[in-house]
């Protein structure tokens, strides 16, 4: 986002799950019990895995070297490996044994979409509880039904805030399972395994139980689990951007059949109020739909790595994280000051 705009249209808390800081904690954490499960199983040192963690611990990377490194390779990983083990010492030749960088970058994305859809399972809840309040305040009330732009016939404003929540309550218990199924990514090399020897299914089980997240078989060039998220992302915002939609033609001052608390005014006209929340949920969910889009093409992987691919889902996906978690924010807010009106 544009940081002017962000403003506008920013989520620092989402965006925070996306900052240097953020990616490196959480490769180094999966670095570390990588190491951890290794030792565990004997196919390191336990030693040496001991010496891992504590290196990871007081670890302080040079940011520069890893800027200058991801310009270099393409991925952080190289240089992140060749710093933390200068930082293990003896232990270092046993820091990221048998892993290749997909293994540790796409894991440690996952650990980073935990804290995402927790967060966002929370704001969707928050939205669902004000739509609750308003079908209970206010649901009685009468409401001409819309169809094609049209009037069609009478119903009233619990009917129209159902529409709403049936699919909020959707999306949220759908991005509910994708948090709980996140898939720890662990293949080696060429997405095999057999870089971690005869013990690799049962490194592989313990190091998804160390880190919290689901025992999986490879998925380097299979993006299914990326574009699960995605996709969730996008039906979220969506639905959030038909709420923002139904709100800006409701509050046209022909219609009037809801009032929107909050400012939106104009430069010009001193006497309007834009519907400025609402319009923001429709330009997220275009924004969303859109990148969709572009993200789908990460799908098309060549043999068994795509570096193309790949960066295309560090440049997309945060924009569509931010972007759904912004459009949480302004829903919630806008119902929090809705009122309807007979119509």
């Amino acid at each position: 986002m544009a940081p002017l705009l962000d403003a506008l249209t920013g989520d620092p808390e989402i965006a925070s799950l996306f900052a240097p800081e953020a990616e490196i904690a959480a490769l180094l954490r999966v670095e570390a019990a990588l190491a951890e499960a290794q030792g565990a199983l004997g196919t390191i040192d336990p030693a040496a895995a001991e010496r891992i963690g504590a290196a990871v611990r007081t670890f302080a990377p040079d940011e520069t070297a890893l800027r200058r490194g991801l310009s270099r390779d393409g991925v952080v990983i190289p240089e992140l490996v060749r710093q933390l083990r200068g930082a293990a010492g003896e232990a270092g030749p046993s820091v990221h044994q048998g892993a290749t960088s997909q293994d540790v970058i796409d894991t440690g994305l996952m650990l980073r979409l935990q804290g995402l859809l927790g967060l966002l399972d929370a704001r969707t809840d928050a939205v669902l509880m004000e739509i609750a309040r308003l079908c209970t305040e206010e649901g009685d009330r009468p409401l001409m039904a819309q169809t094609r732009m049209q009037a069609a016939l009478p119903f009233t404003v619990a009917d129209k805030l159902a529409t709403w929540a049936r699919p909020l309550r959707s999306h949220r218990e759908r991005l509910g399972e994708l948090a709980r199924s996140l898939p720890i990514q662990l293949g080696g090399p060429i997405g095999n395994g057999g870089s971690f020897g005869p013990s690799y299914e049962a490194l592989r089980a313990d190091l998804a139980t160390r880190l919290g997240l689901r025992d999986a078989a490879p998925w380097h060039s299979d993006r299914t689990p990326i574009l699960d998220i995605a996709q969730g992302l996008a039906l979220l915002s969506g639905t959030l951007g038909k709420i923002g939609q139904d709100l800006v033609l409701m509050a046209q001052s022909e219609v009037g059949a809801v009032k929107l608390s909050g400012g939106g005014g104009s430069s010009a006209m001193v006497h309007k109020q834009n519907p400025v929340g609402a319009e923001v949920l429709v330009t997220l969910a275009r924004l969303n739909a859109g990148l969709l889009g572009t993200l789908s093409q990460s799908m098309i992987h060549e043999n068994e790595r795509s570096g193309a691919a790949w960066t295309l889902e560090w440049m997309v996906l945060p924009a569509m994280a931010e972007a759904t978690g912004t459009a949480t924010r302004h829903a919630h807010a806008l119902l929090s000051g809705l009122h309807f009106r007979e119509s």
